[in-house]
């Protein structure tokens, strides 16, 4: 029998030799001087060999156990070769099994449950709501290991026959992300929505978003919106979109501790100048500049936008979001509730939620030239929030010229309003004569 002094001590040499321990356990030594546990015996009259693992990992107390283990199973006329593809076997037979109850669903929550933390709150809301809303109906509850290209195009071509072209592709890339996610955890081993993007329909040529810049056709928007069966949240949401004209995002994630010296109760506009800080992590910014507080939006409000906040917070005042989704109370309203109701209200093709952007600065610089106000240009890209390439100028300027801002919120808000039902009306669902 070896010792550990012997098992320490053997050098290699020029051929490969070994040196026998007991009960067929030997350590073999090759021209390297890497030494190895090795067993031969017999089984079915045949002559086997096992390898234990290689010294000084496996101790010569270690080998000799694994022989010990080795021989019971001969005695119980099991063959010790075949039992590491036993349990390979086994371990793959329990993990196709598991894998038959594992749903895209279930792997779809836990991918962004993952995931979220790294999201602004509004594309968080976005993407768990776009997944609930498309995916998890039509895929969701089938085993991950049982969807392959042609069901995940399926889902994708419901989305497309509606027009939403880019939401099915973006679709597509949450899909597979879920896959990687789940092939990553074992889970399954292939990602079906992977080659499923050659097969989606090209995203239409981009152009200009459409919109009304002519004021008396932009206010028809609000009007047939606001005399449509839609929620009272979603229209109030499209005015205050229109009166500030902020971007959609801003306006569909905005929080009431955003909106500062707004008297709830009374009805008057005054004393106090109501105004919107969007944080920077809320705006269209690069994203190393989404943590600088300088680079927050103001925006100044106009009586008929506090009109609004103070209807719409007779609904969703004790949340924490303006314009909540009518499914989830914490998730904003869905990305394309306003779109869908111009659309519906026939204004597809014509007008979009990002076009009240153009409709505000075609009206008030028209009026510019027409008035020879020649800052306004200027003050208006900053009312737009178009962050100016200048880093030190767009610091400064956040809150730079916001006397005439105000002026011009205003003005622009008697303009489009002219005529208009009082927000307070859009509660009741009464509709405009």
């Amino acid at each position: 029998m070896l010792t550990e002094k012997q098992v320490a001590n053997a050098k290699p040499k020029e051929k490969p030799y070994k040196l026998n321990d007991s009960g067929g356990l030997y350590l073999y030594i090759a021209k390297s001087g890497l030494k190895s546990w090795r067993m031969k015996f017999k089984f079915d009259n045949k002559e086997k060999l096992l390898t234990f693992g290689t010294y000084p990992e496996i101790t010569l107390r270690d080998a000799r156990n694994k022989r010990d283990h080795a021989r019971v199973a001969i005695l119980n006329n099991t063959d010790p070769s075949g039992e590491r593809a036993r349990k390979r076997q086994a371990r793959e037979r329990e993990r196709a099994e598991l894998a038959k109850l594992v749903t895209f669903e279930a792997s779809g929550r836990a991918w962004f449950d993952l995931q979220k933390a790294r999201w602004t709150p509004v594309h968080a809301a976005d993407v768990i709501t776009s997944l609930e809303r498309d995916v998890f109906p039509a895929i969701g509850a089938l085993p991950l290991v049982s969807i392959d290209a042609p069901t995940v195009l399926k889902a994708l071509r419901r989305v497309e026959s509606r027009g939403a072209i880019e939401t099915a592709r973006r679709l597509r890339q949450r899909i597979s992300s879920v896959f990687a996610y789940a092939i990553s955890e074992g889970i399954c081993a292939n990602d079906p929505a992977a080659i499923v993007g050659k097969a989606l329909k090209p995203l239409p040529k981009k152009g200009k978003q459409p919109s009304l810049t002519n004021p008396d056709e932009a206010r028809e928007v609000l009007i047939a919106a606001e005399a449509s069966g839609a929620s009272p949240v979603t229209k109030l949401a499209s005015r205050l979109l229109a009166l500030t004209a902020a971007r959609p995002g801003m306006v569909r994630g905005a929080e009431w501790e955003e909106f500062e010296n707004v008297d709830w109760d009374d009805r008057r506009f005054g004393p106090l100048l109501p105004l919107w800080r969007v944080p920077a992590n809320r705006m269209k910014l690069v994203l190393h500049l989404k943590d600088e507080e300088e680079f927050e939006h103001l925006i100044p409000l106009s009586w008929q936008s506090v009109e609004v906040l103070r209807a719409v917070r007779r609904l969703t005042g004790k949340g924490r979001l303006v314009f909540p989704g009518e499914r989830h109370s914490h998730r904003p309203l869905c990305e394309n509730a306003i779109g869908y109701l111009y659309n519906r209200v026939g204004f597809y093709g014509r007008h979009v939620p990002h076009g009240w952007r153009a409709s505000f600065s075609t009206t008030m610089n028209a009026r510019a030239v027409k008035f020879r106000l020649m800052g306004d240009p200027e003050i208006i890209e900053l009312m737009l929030a178009h962050v100016p390439e200048n880093r030190v100028k767009a610091a400064y300027d956040r809150a730079g010229h916001m006397e005439r801002r105000r002026e011009l919120a205003q003005e622009w808000a008697d303009i489009l309003m002219e005529g208009m039902t009082p927000a307070n009306e859009l509660l009741s669902g009464r509709r405009r004569n």
